[in-house]
């Protein structure tokens, strides 16, 4: 992948909202994520983070404004979108009647992809699957499930990637290995946009992140910009954002 200009932006949103019945899932939102960055959107369980990448990636309309990302306008055009994005949803499983290798390579089909057995022999040794090529979904552990997911997001390297919680189930070992690729891959000229709530993420990942609760934004920029003093941690920072309202709801 060659490099490519820092400053055109690939995700942009005007008054981007989502609403279901009288739920205000997520309040409009204006966002714009560059090439090349590490964007990561943090917040506790319900702060609308997994309804913000969904809005992103076609998967659930918008109640208001609208999002273009790579120059495609989402609700228009979902079906462009996804051909030309990676994504790996919070809570999805490969197909339970497929095994791992059919699964990759039906995927790889899909996007055409060159060499694609190799390619997908190459992923599989990558996550360590080589064993469970063969093993119908269903049987494989949460973590191996989770790699299957991941390998289908990463085999045709895409320039942009959509990670909902990608370090779910995934044990120590294959977390710094993702985290690793990842880094290599936005170094290579890639771009990432993160949802996670877990903080030491960001503090290893991100260029840029945005910190949300009950679907605003309460505060984005460079790590070091949303701290108020140099020695505020991120957590220290999340606490002081968050944690009145978290209490209030106890």
């Amino acid at each position: 992948m060659s490099k490519i200009n820092s400053k055109e932006p690939l995700v942009i949103t005007e008054d981007l909202g989502k609403v279901f019945g009288d739920f205000i899932a997520l309040q409009p939102l204006n966002v714009k994520v560059f090439a090349g960055e590490f964007f990561g959107v943090f917040g506790p369980n319900g702060a609308g983070k997994s309804t913000f990448i969904r809005l992103l990636t076609g998967q659930l309309q918008a109640s208001t404004g609208s999002a273009e990302v790579l120059g495609i306008n989402v609700g228009k055009m979902p079906q462009r979108l996804k051909a030309n994005i990676g994504i790996v949803p919070e809570s999805e499983s490969p197909p339970s009647y497929l095994t791992p290798y059919e699964y990759l390579y039906f995927i790889g089909r899909l996007r055409r992809l060159d060499d694609l057995s190799n390619k997908v022999l190459y992923w599989l040794d990558w996550f360590g699957m080589t064993e469970k090529r063969d093993t119908m979904c269903k049987d494989l552990s949460k973590g191996q499930r989770q790699k299957v997911m991941l390998a289908c997001a990463f085999i045709h390297e895409p320039r942009l990637l959509f990670l909902d919680e990608p370090f779910a189930n995934l044990d120590p070992i294959y977390q710094r290995k993702c985290r690793t690729w990842l880094l290599e891959h936005v170094e290579n000229g890639g771009t990432i946009f993160m949802c996670s709530h877990v903080l030491e993420v960001a503090e290893r990942l991100c260029t840029r992140l945005a910190i949300i609760d009950h679907g605003s934004v309460l505060a984005s920029g460079k790590i070091s910009e949303i701290k108020i003093t140099k020695d505020e941690t991120l957590e220290d920072v999340f606490i002081r954002l968050v944690g009145n309202s978290v209490e209030e709801e106890e």
